[in-house]
């Protein structure tokens, strides 16, 4: 009898394990990350090319889910505007040769996140690093679970590039100057 017990026991051990066991999920690759930016002549944007990256997931009993670590990288080259001008300011600007990646991690999970057609908003805290500068952020970002093997990740963040000690680009001698502020803006799914 004693032998049965424990074989119950631990078979609801190895169930309960299953249901907490975080999901391995990837950046899909339909995701839009922009960077918009003001001057003194006129709004700018700019589009990263190159986006990577993975997260664990918990979906929980109840139908919530857990966001337990979410990781992105990107490529400081694969930034481009409208104006290739533009583009090698910004990559010097951003210290490309010596920081190639900006990246966000996240450092806080998100528990008990409410899966809703229409999206969560969700405070996510991590860990921001740009052009040899790391700073710790929290972004709102509207989260929605598409099906329990895609979850679409929306926001925008903004940052003033002298915290992160870039100088703001220049162009035309200096007379065209981007503002101190930008506003990185996304929207991804993650796949599992």
């Amino acid at each position: 009898m004693k032998a049965i017990k424990n074989i119950a026991v631990c078979a609801g051990i190895i169930i309960s394990m299953a249901f907490t066991t975080p999901d391995n999920y990837t950046l899909a690759k339909d995701y839009t990350v922009t960077i918009h930016g003001t001057s003194n002549h006129d709004d700018w944007d700019e589009t990263v090319g190159v986006v990577t990256g993975g997260g664990l997931v918990n979906i929980n009993k109840d139908g919530s889910f857990d966001l337990n670590a979410i990781h992105l990288k990107m490529e400081v080259k694969s930034i481009k505007s409208k104006s290739s001008i533009m583009n090698s300011k910004t990559y010097t600007a951003l210290k490309a040769n010596e920081d190639p990646e900006i990246t966000f991690t996240l450092t806080s999970p998100v528990k008990a996140i409410k899966a809703s057609a229409a999206g969560t908003m969700v405070s996510a805290g991590g860990t921001l690093y740009i052009g040899g500068v790391s700073k710790q952020v929290v972004m709102q970002v509207k989260v929605r679970m598409l099906t329990n093997e895609k979850l679409e990740f929306e926001g925008s963040h903004a940052i003033k590039m002298s915290e992160y000690g870039i100088k703001a680009p220049t162009a035309l001698l200096g007379m065209l100057k981007t503002g101190d502020e930008i506003t990185l803006n996304f929207k991804t799914n993650f796949i599992k």
